[in-house]
């Protein structure tokens, strides 16, 4: 889990902080006056292009990205498939119907030991659900029913979407509280000195307030989860849905915790910190089902 962190708070501060050395380098960043002073329109303007950018690229190609990191087979309806993977389409569709999707996402499968499924895609016309080989075996009809509403719930619900405007939001902020940090402290030093303090600055900041503002961002991923549980269980039926949460309990252990970029789309994820969580504890999701 701790792994997980770093490397998820590494590339998003590497994502804005490159785009803002580019965009500076480039004197896209007109936010400070001739006599040294912060134009803050200018400033929240750049803060915004910044932090919006690297998360709607990454929304752009997330199905692509998926798809190749997972190495996902997407099973293509117009060809011969097997019984199972026949049957995996079907229930993925119907499902989407009953959601209110009118554009059926890629279905697929991806090779892993790991028992977990996630959904992904720039939109819901341009989705796509995939499930791990270890949970086709290892998991009965039900459980897997369960799962598969859990995913589509994700999908009709925007929250792909969803969380790159929060993303993009919090960025926005994490640059434009960070330059107004580094340009307060540059003002303490020489004037010869004082880009090197800024630009020293900036990224100190842009750390610290990325650890911050990520606390947002993972707490609405919980809460997202919660969301599609229900919404699963609108979809599947409650029993099913709870029995999937608790088949999975059994394989938690099983989960991969290196493919980082894809670890808040999964319905099953290590347990860890909760502060720090992308998901909330299956039992905490089980028994919120359970009182519905």
């Amino acid at each position: 889990m701790a792994k997980r962190i770093f490397l998820f708070l590494l590339s998003n501060i590497l994502v804005i902080t490159t785009i803002g050395i580019v965009l500076s380098i480039l004197n896209v960043s007109p936010y400070q006056t001739v006599n040294g002073n912060l134009d803050l329109v200018n400033l929240l303007i750049f803060s915004a292009v910044v932090g919006f950018t690297g998360s709607f690229v990454s929304l752009a190609i997330s199905r692509w990205m998926a798809k190749m990191m997972m190495k996902v087979k997407v099973l293509d309806p117009s060809k011969s498939l097997s019984a199972m993977e026949k049957d995996l389409v079907e229930r993925v569709h119907r499902l989407s119907r009953a959601a209110g999707l009118t554009k059926m996402p890629q279905v697929g499968i991806y090779q892993s030991s790991e028992v977990n499924a996630f959904a992904t895609g720039p939109s819901k016309r341009r989705s796509l659900v995939a499930v791990s080989t270890g949970l086709l075996q290892e998991m009965d009809d039900d459980a897997i029913e369960g799962v598969l509403a859990h995913e589509v719930a994700h999908i009709a619900n925007g929250d792909m979407v969803t969380m790159t405007l929060l993303q993009g939001i919090v960025n926005t902020f994490v640059v434009f509280f960070a330059r107004i940090a580094a340009w307060a402290v540059s003002r303490f030093v020489r004037e010869d000195l004082a880009p090197i303090v800024h630009f020293v600055a900036v990224i100190i900041f842009q750390i610290v307030f990325s650890i911050l503002g990520s606390l947002v961002v993972f707490a609405f991923s919980r809460y997202r989860e919660f969301h599609a549980d229900r919404g699963g269980a609108d979809l599947a039926g409650k029993d099913k849905m709870i029995h999937a949460l608790r088949s999975l309990k059994q394989y938690s252990q099983r989960v991969r915790d290196d493919d980082t970029a894809l670890s808040t789309m999964k319905i099953n994820s290590k347990k860890g910190m909760s502060l720090f969580s992308t998901h909330p504890d299956l039992d905490d999701r089980i028994s919120r089902l359970e009182a519905k």
